[in-house]
């Protein structure tokens, strides 16, 4: 290992909404509502590390300082136009054996629904999961499909979502931001 890095042995879901006249600052408002405005992000690519262990948002936050450099996979997405509906999505992929690495995947979209924004991630995680431990499935098929596949596998135990939608307002920004943090 490199000097300096490090393994997450924790993570946490978290989302937030934040409206403002201004852009950036609904942003801010966003990362206020998920409880990390007052760390300094640092966006990483999709991988669960093994044997890491799944907080709740409020157990992850206590464990974070104010400007920390955390390492977090992060969905952000934001609208200036009346009742547009936007969203931002992680969803992450369990391997049975927790010695192994997971997937996780960020989605974000116009027009989509909680559970539709949620399941579309979930199903790229999983998906990049099966196809690293050689599950043999239909890509063609419906994600409910494939997830029982993925699931009577024995390889993949489980996958998550944490999806954020709202709609847009007339004069404002409104940004959403769905994250997995990580925690050393």
């Amino acid at each position: 290992m490199l000097p300096g890095s490090s393994v997450p042995t924790k993570a946490f879901f978290t989302k937030g909404v934040g409206r403002h006249k201004n852009k950036l600052q609904s942003f801010e408002l966003a990362l206020r509502e998920a409880g990390i405005e007052k760390l300094n992000l640092v966006y990483v690519s999709s991988i669960y590390p093994p044997h890491c262990q799944l907080l709740t948002p409020e157990e992850g936050v206590k464990l974070l300082s104010p400007g920390q450099i955390t390492f977090c996979v992060m969905a952000r997405n934001a609208t200036d136009e009346k009742n547009r509906l936007v969203g931002s999505a992680v969803g992450m992929a369990f391997p049975a054996d927790k010695s192994n690495y997971g997937y996780i995947s960020e989605h974000t979209g116009f027009g989509s629904e909680e559970q539709e924004i949620g399941d579309f991630a979930e199903d790229l995680a999983s998906t990049m999961l099966a196809t690293t431990l050689g599950i043999d499935f239909d890509p063609e098929t419906a994600y409910d499909e494939r997830r029982q596949t993925y699931l009577m596998s024995g390889k993949i135990i489980d996958s998550a979502s944490m999806p954020c939608v709202t709609t847009g307002e007339t004069g404002m920004w409104t940004t959403t931001i769905s994250a997995v943090v990580f925690i050393p």
